[in-house]
């Protein structure tokens, strides 16, 4: 087996909440793999749950930053702290995403003038944001690794606004793939099928969108949360030097599908 070796590394990961969050499962195979590791988080309750969940990594650990992404002032000061450390960034992990409750309860047609900014704002402007401001950081042959989703270009009832905004996810992923590009530094999307992460139960019927998406995809099952972050490590790995601006499917198959004659 090849293995992966991140040691020397810095990763800075943007958006885990808890031990069931997608950036966990990607941030503990970079952490494994030797990389140290900076975390930004939404709101003062995160940072105890934070601190367990790196515990045992000890000095790897460079640094816990509060940052709502919404808010200019919090990014400058999370960039801020991690230059007046001294630190440069070598990956970035964009595993944020945000939308009211309202806009998936209700129909796509009743999304308000809010409800879209805020969904827009929050869950794909905020890839340019951190980019932006980590590419100042980023030694070059970087990489920037951001979590999508399949609803992006296929309607899946109830994720609403949510699509619309990985959408411009994914499109925002290209443009910066392009202008980073002549620096080495890679840009890419990984699109999990469903995962029981704490916001995705939250989305009606969510547990009947796992079952369905088991059955048809193509390996009959769903992908599990060690999976992506494999493939986050790949991304953020010499051995994607030549991959840049691509959303990779990680779901089992479920995205080649296009009929499936099974009840």
């Amino acid at each position: 087996m090849v293995s992966i070796d991140l040691t020397g590394k810095v990763a800075l990961i943007a958006g885990v909440q808890n031990s069931y969050s997608l950036g966990w499962a990607a941030a503990k195979k970079v952490l494994e793999a030797g990389a140290s590791c900076i975390f930004s988080y939404q709101g003062e309750r995160n940072q105890p749950v934070l601190e367990k969940l790196t515990a045992e990594y000890g000095a790897q650990i460079l640094l816990l930053e509060q940052c709502d992404v919404s808010v200019d002032a919090d990014l400058d000061r999370l960039f801020a702290a991690i230059d007046a450390k001294g630190i440069q960034l070598d990956y970035l992990m964009h595993a944020i995403a945000f939308t009211p409750r309202e806009t998936q309860e209700n129909p796509f047609l009743e999304t308000s003038r809010d409800g879209w900014r805020i969904a827009l704002d929050i869950s794909a402007y905020s890839l340019v944001a951190l980019s932006g401001r980590a590419a100042k950081l980023m030694n070059d042959n970087g990489s920037i690794v951001a979590l999508t989703y399949f609803a992006s270009e296929k309607v899946v009832p109830k994720y609403n606004v949510m699509g619309v905004a990985k959408a411009a996810l994914e499109a925002s992923a290209r443009y910066l793939a392009y202008d980073l590009g002549t620096r080495g530094i890679r840009v890419n999307c990984v699109s999990p099928g469903p995962m029981r992460t704490v916001a995705a139960k939250s989305i009606p019927g969510f547990s009947q969108m796992m079952d369905k998406t088991a059955s048809v995809a193509a390996m009959k099952k769903n992908a599990s949360f060690d999976d992506v972050g494999n493939m986050c490590l790949f991304l953020f790995s010499p051995m994607s030097n030549a991959t840049t601006g691509e959303t990779i499917y990680v779901d089992g198959g479920y995205s080649v599908m296009g009929m499936s004659f099974e009840s």
